[in-house]
């Protein structure tokens, strides 16, 4: 659990938050017991070639192609499926899905302009999507990424990190006490485990791992970088209680290596190459808005 003292914000990936529109996420899961051992999986079915028909609705047929399109859509995602299950059930899936449609187009659903008019939206959207990735791949190159990732470095300037530990309590005269125990000799993380309030970092002795000054709240911040190492802090005040704080070490911050970042360069570089496309084809084209302009609301009287 992470403690209440870190802020939304991913410390460890610094060259990200350099790219723009970088961002990143960590979900962690915590496990009630040790599973067993997890059977090897079986080796994967080769793949079957796209025009393959693996079952025919009324003579129409369903492809090794049709299923490979089906298995991409987010809506059909299916975590923890075996392969096997995984392609019967797209089967069961595209067979439903020829059923329907072969039953709309007998009732001429397609013949409205609202459906027209969706499909043609459809169209529109596949066909740009198509194409804003195939150009992509031609803008993320190993040399185009590698370079990106070494001018985003000359623009870091080294940032110092801590690693601390910390007890959080309700009130002043408690954290005085603990701080005297563990100068008068006694264990921080013992005393941690027992006493404190910050359920993310209690079972851990009080650590917090390392972080950089902007991650704390200001009040803990400030002490933990003038504090000096092994040293323990008189009662700090937060607005999460009052805290005692040891530093373990200081360090410049790493920076995150090239292979670290590979994805996160790629996912910029791709972004970046399909907005600059999209604004080249705006400036290239004739575009003519024919809706009224809508008028400025007057303003309310007081």
């Amino acid at each position: 659990m992470t403690s209440p003292l870190l802020l939304r914000r991913s410390g460890a990936l610094a060259l990200a938050v350099a790219l723009p529109f970088a961002s990143v996420a960590l979900p962690l899961r915590a496990l009630a017991q040790t599973p067993a051992p997890a059977a090897a999986p079986a080796p994967a079915a080769a793949a079957l070639p796209p025009e393959t028909v693996v079952a025919k609705v009324n003579g129409s047929p369903v492809t090794a192609g049709d299923l490979a399109i089906a298995a991409e859509d987010p809506a059909l995602s299916l975590p923890g499926v075996d392969e096997a299950q995984k392609k019967n059930l797209l089967i069961d899936y595209m067979v439903d899905l020829k059923v329907g449609a072969q039953a709309a187009e007998a009732a001429k659903v397609g013949d409205s302009p609202e459906f027209q008019r969706k499909l043609a939206y459809f169209k529109s959207k596949l066909l740009l999507d198509e194409y804003l990735e195939r150009e992509a791949k031609k803008a993320v190159t190993p040399e185009a990424a590698k370079a990106l990732y070494d001018q985003t470095l000359t623009t870091m300037k080294p940032e110092e990190e801590a690693h601390a530990r910390h007890i959080l309590v309700d009130n002043e005269e408690e954290a005085k006490k603990i701080s005297a125990r563990i100068k008068g000799g006694e264990d921080f993380s013992k005393i941690a485990a027992e006493v404190s309030k910050d359920p993310g970092s209690k079972t851990e002795g009080g650590d917090l791992g390392w972080f950089t000054k902007e991650r704390m709240v200001a009040p803990f911040a400030e002490a933990a970088f003038k504090l000096p190492v092994g040293q323990v802090s008189d009662p700090i005040k937060t607005q999460f209680g009052w805290h005692v704080i040891k530093v373990e070490e200081r360090r410049t911050k790493p920076v995150p290596t090239f292979a670290e970042m590979k994805e996160q360069v790629d996912q910029y570089l791709t972004r970046k190459s399909q907005q600059d496309l999209i604004l080249k084809l705006r400036e290239s084209a004739k575009i003519e808005r024919t809706d009224a302009a809508t008028p400025a609301a007057a303003p309310k009287a007081p």
